[in-house]
């Protein structure tokens, strides 16, 4: 045995707007090593599409951007902990994680 941290696939689904700065298709597979939490998967994703840096959380303390929001199986995870393990379906690739884009105005 080793004692590596096991490596998880998630997918990510990505909204309109920034699938089109990183040319990205709609989901995204992302490895992550360890505990999957928002954090690591961010980081991953950020890893992986660097000109996504920045955009989905804020360079200076990585805390989530104005109208950025995240769900996962049919849950707003938006104010959670970024360090909050993620539900079993996304970790077991059941279900994705989703970063979407808020809407405001009236």
């Amino acid at each position: 045995m080793t004692g590596d941290a096991p490596t998880t696939t998630i997918r990510v689904v990505l909204p309109a707007a920034l699938r089109a700065v990183a040319s990205l298709d709609k989901e995204v597979a992302v490895q992550v090593t360890g505990r999957v939490t928002q954090r690591s998967v961010l980081d991953a994703l950020e890893a992986l599409h660097p000109v996504l840096l920045g955009m989905i959380r804020s360079r200076a303390d990585a805390r989530r951007r104005p109208f950025v929001r995240f769900f996962a199986c049919e849950e707003d995870l938006s104010h959670e902990d970024p360090d909050t393990p993620l539900p079993k379906d996304v970790v077991r690739g059941r279900e994705p994680y989703l970063i979407l884009g808020a809407m405001a105005g009236g």
